[in-house]
């Protein structure tokens, strides 16, 4: 029973995170230096749009609408908005999905741990799509001929908040991914897919979820009656 509980302890504390490790790149206070590859899932853009529920049920969920799939937040999002109740366009906003931002990069010291997603808010993606249409800097995600990029991070005791936060600049000399070719096609080949690294939740299940959140009091006297 002991090894038992220590085995599931340490699968809870420690497991998840250093998978997930294997598949996301954060960066660290101070600076580092990256190269954005091309998506393995859409050549014309490294950049994958994923939407998340926040607090509903004190988890994140992935939006249903990110597979094309009906949604119960969101419909329950949009309900609320026919409304002119103040107080429901309020909740709307709080748990309407939220947009993160997912690229593909190489981490320059450590291009032995492969392809990693790099994931990012709307301020970042905004800063990252004005360079790409910045003519002076082109294509910097060019196997051949594109650029790398310097991620400066401070920490809280800068920002002020409980956050870090990145700033990014390109890189003046153009440089290839890598000298190796047969590194370049793994590299472009081997990537993890983010929609494949979160659970899914069906439709019904995100709704008992929602419906829990929305009504505490019902979930307690079921528990209590049972």
């Amino acid at each position: 029973i002991k090894n038992r509980l220590q085995s599931l302890q340490n699968k809870k504390s420690g497991g998840n995170k250093e998978d997930r490790s294997k598949y996301f790149w954060k960066p660290s206070v101070g600076k580092q230096v990256v190269r954005i590859v091309p998506s393995k899932f859409d050549k014309s853009n490294p950049f994958k749009e994923v939407l998340f529920h926040y607090g509903v049920g004190n988890r994140s969920m992935v939006a249903l609408s990110n597979w094309g799939e009906k949604d119960p937040i969101i419909e329950f999002v949009s309900q609320l908005r026919k409304t002119s109740d103040k107080e429901n366009w309020k909740l709307a906003k709080k748990i309407e999905p939220k947009m993160r931002v997912f690229a593909p990069v190489i981490v320059r010291g450590e291009e032995e741990k492969g392809v990693r997603l790099w994931e990012f808010g709307k301020e970042m993606y905004l800063e990252l799509l004005s360079m790409a249409e910045d003519e002076d800097i082109g294509d910097y995600t060019a196997i051949v001929d594109g650029r790398d990029l310097t991620v400066d991070t401070v920490g809280p005791e800068v920002t002020g908040t409980k956050y870090n936060k990145s700033t990014v600049r390109v890189r003046t000399k153009q440089t290839p991914v890598s000298e190796n070719n047969s590194q370049v096609k793994e590299w472009l080949s081997e990537q993890p897919d983010v929609l494949s690294l979160y659970k899914k939740y069906d439709f019904d299940e995100m709704k008992n979820i929602l419906m829990a959140w929305l009504n505490p009091e019902d979930e307690v006297e079921e528990t209590t009656v049972t």
